[in-house]
């Protein structure tokens, strides 16, 4: 295969991403199968984060591949505005027949942060709708990620994606972070400590009052911020807390959607059913963007009470639903049923876990965490150069060790597609174990 040129290279502004080292030794995939990605050399390399937490069900996977050419062949496009396509409709129910409760209904984006804005666009209208136009906060998370939208700058809480865009920011406040290392150090799964953090958002409702209050939006499972699984009991108390004050809650599982945690959604697997579901990702294995919101039918009926001719949410996107999208989110939710990877998802944490567990006191290790098929580990920084371990460790780890994964500061992420093998766990914690001992 033919190397990329420099005017080439120079000409994409890379998201996330150093743009100016990685131009010098670019880590270019040209090719994935299954659990591999391929370089332009041949050079095969583990997958050990499903592309972006995407890829569940693995690369190129033939009855995606065929299900998206087959629509582009069929329909190229077609508006979701006064008019629709029956793939869209298919899909909305196969989303809908996943997601607990009464959540029978579905907004389709193109990403994780549209859903995250059309989320909250929805509570402020539905509450608007119900005549409480003064409910217009929202409340998010220390250390969340919401998506690069301004809904999700605002609710997020991770203050690098912040600091620049604040300006542009709405009404928002935080629950402070379930994290702390002191209490929670090394746990396999759910901490123990933590669900009182809970309480806190009495606090921010006594400071802001609840007829300001519109939602409350929270990971339940925080991915981009390094893997912190929810501590037992804390999304009961704050399902319980909004409830009492007429806030809806709001999950955002564009990561842990679609088997991640061993379940279709993280709500099935803690038990605790919000008001909406946010997802993305996983809903096409990565194959075309797509996200959306799964809304509780009450949320959805109130705005079906106007006039027939009457638009009820004036909201939406061009590709919304687009045809190939819905026709990848069809094939790809039928391949999770037919291989039952939600399952072996769940089949597979345990000796997930363990695997990365066998990494304490391993040179650099400062802390792990884990649940279902997500897992984080902390290194301890250079001193004066924080985040430089976490990335000469991943550049280590694909130029030399052929396995790729993700990594925040000093942090590192693994979330391995849902098909992976105990060899394939086995391959990306013992070439990590390796690299960092000789580190």
């Amino acid at each position: 295969m033919t190397a990329l040129t420099t005017n080439q290279l120079e000409a994409f502004w890379l998201p996330f991403t150093p743009n100016t080292e990685f131009k010098r030794r670019p880590r270019i995939v040209s090719r994935a199968e299954g659990m591999y990605y391929f370089d332009q050399d041949g050079r095969r390399v583990l997958d050990a984060a499903a592309g972006l937490w995407c890829a569940n069900a693995g690369h190129c996977r033939a009855p995606i591949v065929k299900a998206i050419q087959d629509a582009a062949a069929t329909l190229d496009f077609a508006p979701s505005f006064q008019f629709g396509h029956p793939k869209a409709f298919e899909a909305a129910a196969k989303i809908a027949a996943l997601a607990p409760g009464d959540l029978n209904h579905v907004f389709f984006t193109n990403s994780g942060s549209e859903s995250t804005d059309t989320a909250v666009k929805i509570a402020v209208a539905w509450h608007r709708a119900r005549g409480e136009g003064t409910r217009t906060r929202i409340i998010g998370r220390e250390r969340a990620y919401h998506g690069v939208g301004m809904a999700g700058i605002s609710a997020g809480g991770m203050v690098n994606n912040k600091r620049w865009f604040n300006a542009l920011a709405f009404q928002a406040d935080h629950l402070p972070a379930t994290y702390n290392r002191a209490e929670q150090a090394f746990t396999d799964g759910q901490p123990e400590w933590g669900a009182h953090l809970a309480d806190e958002l009495e606090k921010l409702v006594a400071l802001h009052d609840a007829s300001t209050i519109a939602a409350v939006i929270v990971e339940p499972m925080a991915g981009s911020t390094g893997v912190l699984p929810p501590p037992k009991g804390y999304l009961d108390r704050l399902r319980a807390i909004t409830r009492k004050h007429g806030i809806l809650l709001i999950f955002d599982e564009v990561i842990t959607g679609f088997g991640r945690l061993g379940a279709a959604f993280a709500a099935e697997r803690f038990g605790v059913t919000p008001d909406m579901i946010t997802f993305a990702k996983g809903v096409t294995s990565g194959a075309v963007p797509m996200g959306g919101v799964v809304i509780d039918k009450a949320i959805y009926e109130q705005f079906m009470t106007g006039p027939d001719h009457a638009i009820d949410m004036f909201h939406g996107y061009t590709y919304s639903g687009h045809p190939l999208a819905a026709a990848a989110a069809c094939a790809t939710i039928d391949l999770y049923r037919d291989e039952g990877l939600f399952q072996r998802s769940a089949e597979l944490e345990p000796y997930f876990g363990a695997a990365v567990h066998s990494l304490k006191g391993v040179r650099h290790v400062a802390d792990i965490r884990n649940i279902g098929l997500a897992a984080a580990i902390d290194l301890d920084p250079i001193e004066g150069a924080p985040g430089k371990r976490g990335f000469e460790t991943m550049k280590t780890m694909f130029f030399d060790k052929d396995v790729m994964f993700r990594v925040s500061g000093d942090t590192l992420a693994f979330s391995p597609p849902l098909i992976a093998e105990k060899s394939h766990v086995d391959e990306m914690f013992g070439k990590l174990a390796e690299a960092l001992a000789a580190a």
